[in-house]
């Protein structure tokens, strides 16, 4: 390819904020492509066909040979029609003339018209973005296999600059995992004084780190790829956008971005069922709101509270709840004012946790923590535990974090409310944790492991974490 086919970035200008920051001079090579590709004609019929199918127009020939079909579209660049198979009536298939031969697809129709992933209102459409990709794959197919080499997205680093602010802000109130080893002391009986003979060890600091959520996106005018800068060809499902903060790039570039999405606020339409660590970062905030909230109104009038997590509030109100907390942010209005009964705020607050797409013990761990609890040793079950700990995501560790040291503060209670922490430890194991594969017979054999984790993290709570 021509070096000049592609614009300069040298125009592009990178400031240290972000607000100023200037977006490059996009690679126009594969838009030229686009424009140049073969135009659709459609080669219609000269006589009524009685079978055709109501949703295919004049470019239906009925059932007619391979090598007629041939024979009408040679010399036709972009030519098409649709054809009956002779050997399997009732099937269709599209025929094409490009590159000088004439390429059969079988055409499907389900309410739209597809070859293959993309669907088409019209066979007109399907043929125009079938000409356009295989032009452009055909001419461009170098050009194409190395246009993620020399991405814009790392060259600019003005992601990096949004995700280190980002990081920078988190950090501040955020408590970093510490890797501790767990001694028998036989001058000490108690495990939870048992932290005095702990070893603090360097741990790795971590950030907030999340992948994107790309999902097949159809742009509406051209647009070009954010990671490579180059265009994205096509006239539906060109490429991918992150649902979660807005990035738009070829769907083989979405493979090479790194795990640094910023969720915009105004994407998340939920506060409910929203990913842990998605809600975290669209907010700022090193917790979710819901749990902050939740337990600030709970320690504020609800720690006597007889059954507290354990007496259901009624279900109505705390659908009430979480549609405030959906609708309203973190100015939804939980207080007493609101809702009298603090069962109610307990049961906003389990209900969260329980309906996170990814539990507050993630999925991939979720075996680990069950074959902890099962170690006979009590020093080996801490011990595993807290490495376990050790590996959640940063959101997961400090919500859980939050959670087992309010927890704490309720079994001081414990004459008022009658919660130990085996209570809570029943309440909050399955609403913690869930197996991956969400196998009810899974859960209920598990149940006295996931009561026991959950113990075992709110009387070592000082420890663990």
């Amino acid at each position: 390819m021509a070096a000049s086919s592609t614009s300069s970035l040298s125009g592009s200008s990178v400031s240290s904020d972000p607000d100023d920051y200037q977006p490059p001079i996009w690679k126009s090579y594969l838009y030229q492509l686009q424009q140049e590709a073969p135009r659709p004609k459609r080669i219609t019929c000269p006589q009524e066909m009685e079978s055709r199918p109501k949703y295919y127009g004049r470019e239906f020939h009925g059932i007619i040979s391979r090598e007629y079909a041939d024979e009408l579209l040679a010399g036709k660049e972009g030519a098409y029609l649709i054809r009956e198979s002779q050997r399997q009536p009732g099937t269709h298939t599209l025929a094409l003339s490009f590159g000088h031969q004439t390429l059969n697809y079988r055409l499907f129709y389900d309410g739209k018209h597809f070859v293959g992933e993309k669907r088409f209102e019209s066979v007109h459409d399907l043929v125009t973005d079938a000409l356009i990709t295989l032009y452009i794959e055909t001419k461009a197919a170098e050009y194409i296999a190395k246009m993620t080499t020399n991405p814009i997205y790392e060259h600019l680093g003005y992601t990096s600059l949004l995700k280190d602010k980002m990081v920078h802000r988190l950090s501040r109130g955020r408590t970093e995992p510490r890797r501790v080893t767990f001694q028998s002391d036989d001058r000490i009986s108690s495990p939870v004084v048992r932290r005095s003979a702990l070893k603090d060890t360097p741990e790795k600091l971590s950030s907030y780190e999340k992948i994107h959520n790309f999902k097949v996106h159809t742009f509406r005018g051209p647009h070009w790829c954010e990671y490579c800068a180059n265009f994205m060809w096509g006239l539906i499902a060109q490429g991918v956008r992150c649902s979660d903060c807005g990035l738009n790039v070829h769907k083989q570039c979405s493979k090479l971005v790194p795990s640094d999405c910023q969720p915009d606020l105004r994407r998340i339409k939920k506060v409910y069922s929203c990913d842990l660590t998605t809600l975290v970062k669209a907010h700022n905030t090193t917790r979710p709101m819901v749990v902050d909230m939740c337990i600030r109104e709970i320690e504020l009038r609800g720690m006597k509270s007889e059954g507290l997590y354990r007496v259901s509030g009624f279900s109505e109100h705390i659908e009430d709840v979480r549609l405030a907390f959906d609708r309203d942010g973190e100015k939804a209005d939980i207080s007493a004012s609101a809702y009298a009964d603090i069962n109610i705020i307990a049961g906003a607050l389990k209900l969260y946790l329980r309906d996170l797409p990814i539990p507050v013990i993630t999925f991939d761990l979720y075996s680990k923590f069950i074959q902890s609890a099962k170690l006979p040793n009590a020093e080996s079950r801490l011990e595993a535990i807290h490495e376990g700990l050790l590996q959640l995501p940063p959101a997961h560790y400090e919500t859980l974090r939050y959670m087992m040291a309010h927890l704490k503060r309720v079994t001081t209670f414990e004459k008022y409310n009658l919660m130990n922490a085996e209570n809570l430890g029943i309440v909050f194991g399955p609403t913690l944790m869930q197996p991956p594969e969400q196998n009810a017979l899974t859960t209920l054999n598990d149940m006295r492991q996931q009561k026991l984790v959950v113990q075992l993290m709110i009387e070592h709570e000082d420890v663990l974490f």
